[in-house]
Parts: C-alpha cells; structure tokens; sequence
C-alpha cells in the first residue's frame, strides 16, 4: 500500500491541501500514521477523498457524509446507507467487503483507474478497511461480465452510459404517473401512498421487456441470412 505526505495526497485526490485538513479536522478522514511531526496518509484515505468527492458531486452535503462516516464506525449495518444517503433501495442489497474479497470477484481488474470509476459512479464507498458496494445485484452482473472476457474499465463505461438513459426513463416514467395521479388514500398505517413508488414495479417491467425486444431485434438484424441451397 503507497503512503503520501499531505501534499502528496492532496494533489492525488485533485484538492487543495487546506480542503485536506478541512476535512481532517470535520473527521471525514482517519487519522494519518504519524512518524515525528510527518503525517502519512495511504491508499484507504484516498479512497475515502474519492468517495467524499462522488457524494458532494451526486448533491450530498458535508454533514451528511459526516453522519455516514460516523455511522458506519459506530457499526450501522450497512442495510441503512440507503437511508443516510436518501437512496431507496428496496430492491438492492448493499454488500461488504474486504479488499481482498473485491479483487477476488475481479482478478487482476482492479486498478485504481477502475477503483476510482467505481467510487465516481457511486457503486464503492469505504467504511474504513472494508469498502460498500451498493448494490449484490450490480457486483454479480459485473463479476460475471468480467469472468466471460469483457475489461472492467468497458463495463465500467457502459454502466456510466446506462445510468444516463436509466435516469432519462426514471423521469419519464415518474412525470407520467405524477401528470394523471393523485397520491393514494391512507393506508392502514394512516400514511398515503406514493403512486410513483407503488406503481414503479409496472415501469420496471415495461423496460425490462422493451430491452429483451430491443436485443432480440439487434442481434436478428446481424444474423446472416441463412443461405438457399442453388437449384
């Protein structure tokens, strides 16, 4: 694992140093491994910068991401970083772990060109030696992508390009039920419904067959003919 002086780390993570102690004195960072007055920070703070960066970027606020960095030390199961982030994720299982785990599911794929890629699309977050993926879902599909030949930096890449017409549909499909729906009666727990968040099984399916035609088409439009015997 590389170690960097304050300067070092800094121009790393592309801040100023005085963002670095900023957020050292907040605690957003562990504490660096003291040698006389050197500070020496490693790999884990970076990727700890790394990830405060992804959060500020995806709208987070600091305070936020010091109530996370407080509740993962604390020990909050990780089932709640939806929660701390204002994420529903009803559907996906965040999962822990080691660095030697992750580099397990991809063998010799993980670089930190394809570390920091994850952290910028928001699939790794770190809680100390251990790092979050967020979704078990995700980090099969991909292991097994990588497993049959296809470079983690190109899934990597595709999975940015699909996060821009995921969010594209999300939209259409939530301005069309909030265009000719009301919010549902109470339920029995005295709260009324969302239907965007009832309804979101429906524009789940509606996508999911739409790709399945989608590929069906493409891959017949590149499928040769098959040839007629000559008479």
């Amino acid at each position: 694992m590389r170690e960097y002086r304050t300067e070092e780390l800094a121009e790393a993570a592309g801040i100023p140093v005085r963002t670095l102690r900023f957020y050292r004195e907040r605690k957003l960072l562990p504490p660096p491994r003291r040698e006389g007055r050197i500070a020496w920070y490693d790999d884990q703070h970076l990727a700890r910068l790394r990830t405060i960066a992804a959060l500020l970027e995806r709208g987070h606020t600091l305070g936020g991401i010091a109530e996370l960095t407080a509740a993962f030390e604390h020990g909050r199961d990780v089932g709640q970083l939806g929660e701390l982030l204002g994420i529903g994720w009803s559907e996906e299982t965040p999962v822990r772990l080691t660095p030697e785990a992750l580099a397990d599911y991809f063998e010799g794929e993980v670089t930190p060109e394809n570390l920091a890629a994850s952290l910028d699309l928001g699939y790794l977050a770190t809680d100390g030696e251990e790092i979050v993926h967020v979704s078990r879902r995700l980090l099969d599909v991909s292991s097994a992508l990588v497993g049959e030949g296809v470079p983690l930096a190109a899934v990597l890449e595709t999975a940015r390009r699909v996060r821009e017409h995921a969010d594209a549909l999300a939209a259409l499909f939530t301005e069309l039920i909030s265009t000719h729906l009301t919010a549902d009666t109470e339920t029995g727990t005295g709260t009324a419904e969302d239907p965007v968040t009832r309804l979101r099984p429906l524009a789940k399916s509606v996508v999911e067959a739409e790709l399945t035609m989608a590929m069906d088409r493409l891959h017949q439009s590149r499928t040769p003919a098959p040839q007629t015997p000559s008479s």
